[in-house]
């Protein structure tokens, strides 16, 4: 085993930037180098790999010109919880003949709470991937992100939200799309809306 991570494909993040960017706007996509669908970012898509939560939060305060940016989907399913140690060694390598090993998890950095912060102007959207629990549980769960994290909408899907995507706003609107095209297309739209303008 070399690294423990969340299964994820980065296949919507991927279809999200080239479907921005097939409407117009400037995007830059921030990709988990874990990212396994073969699916590949057009020509337009800047491409930014990053591997960590802290790495990715990086990259993110390395953006230029912050307060010029439009929006912020956060999209990407970061881990939950870092490895803080393995065991009792201090050896760059703990052999396997050592017999079983404990590892200690500890709270990963989570980056949507802050990203009104990163940036004060963009429409931010966290997504809410929930697996028990029914869809208005969801959907409860992705009122309080917005609440929490003073975000512009959430995206709710999993196994508790059902077939598709849901699209939450802060006013209690929900806008339910059954594909994940669908989906790009509707907050591709949104944010045309919101900004008041088509991008050039």
């Amino acid at each position: 085993m070399r690294r423990i991570t969340n299964a994820s494909t980065g296949e919507l993040g991927i279809r999200l930037a080239n479907a921005l960017a097939g409407d117009g706007w400037s995007v830059v996509c921030l990709k988990g180098v874990g990212a396994t669908h073969p699916d590949q970012l057009v020509e337009a898509v800047e491409h930014i790999p990053f591997s960590t939560n802290d790495d990715l939060l990086e990259r993110l305060q390395a953006l230029p010109q912050p307060s010029e940016i439009a929006a912020v989907f956060h999209a990407a399913a970061l881990c939950d919880f870092r490895v803080q140690a393995a065991g009792n060694s201090e050896r760059a390598k703990i052999s396997s003949r050592a017999g079983e090993l404990t590892l200690v998890l500890t709270p990963a950095t989570k980056l949507l709470p802050g990203l009104r912060t990163l940036f004060p102007a963009a429409q931010i959207v966290g997504w809410k991937y929930e697996l028990d629990g029914t869809r208005e549980d969801a959907v409860a769960k992705g009122r309080a992100q917005i609440g929490a994290c003073a975000s512009d909408a959430c995206v709710v899907n999993g196994a508790a939200y059902g077939d598709g995507f849901g699209v939450l706003l802060p006013d209690g609107r929900l806008s339910h799309c059954a594909t994940k095209d669908e989906l790009c297309m509707h907050l591709s739209a949104w944010l045309a809306e919101e900004t008041l303008c088509r991008p050039a």
